[in-house]
């Protein structure tokens, strides 16, 4: 009886003290979406983000879902209290360094939960360190920064996630977008020269 009490009250006290950050899981592979809903059932704010392609099969073509960053999902837990997530199906391991798990970057969660969610047609990228950075000032993306990179006849602004080294891309109109500070002064000192 004591037992029983004592594991219903560790559970409440790991609720009460969730940390605001989010955290990277490494899952089996195709394991995303049964792995959230997995960590949904034990009280964990998770999710994966998804985008549409189309795909073909036989003589027929099936519009899917399927996760940007195949192989992650992201998970908001105490980093202290590990092995109720180390213990769900489908988790391979806690991204981070030997001395525990490393949180992922706020803002750019924030970002691909935004796209993750508009009814853009995200797609996955490869992790992108040059390009212009850019800053969305209109549209569904408000606020976002990323980098700028053009494909044929549209822009693309990617947002990457630098704990994954991975990206995402949204198309965007020319109208919303704007060089950011660091770009502008980087491209100021240069021109002086």
């Amino acid at each position: 009886m004591d037992i029983e009490s004592m594991s219903v009250t560790s559970n409440i006290c790991i609720d009460e003290e969730f940390s605001d950050d989010w955290f990277a899981i490494r899952v089996n592979p195709n394991c995303e979406r049964s792995t959230v809903s997995s960590l949904k059932a034990k009280g964990y704010e998770s999710f994966v983000p998804l985008c549409r392609e189309f795909r073909n099969w036989a003589n027929r073509v099936r519009k899917v879902e399927r996760a940007i960053f195949q192989g992650y999902v992201f998970c908001q837990f105490d980093p202290a209290v590990r092995l109720p997530i180390l213990t769900t199906p489908g988790v391979a391991q806690i991204v981070g360094t030997s001395s525990g798990p490393v949180a992922v970057d706020p803002r750019e969660l924030s970002a691909i939960r935004r796209i993750a969610n508009s009814f853009a047609t995200p797609e996955p990228w490869p992790f992108l360190t040059a390009g212009v950075p850019v800053t969305i000032d209109a549209g569904p993306f408000r606020g976002i920064s990323g980098r700028l990179v053009s494909t044929r006849s549209n822009l693309k602004v990617v947002v990457s996630v630098t704990l994954l080294q991975r990206s995402v891309a949204v198309e965007v109109d020319r109208s919303w977008i704007h060089p950011t500070n660091e770009y502008l002064m980087e491209y100021a000192v240069s021109g002086a020269q």
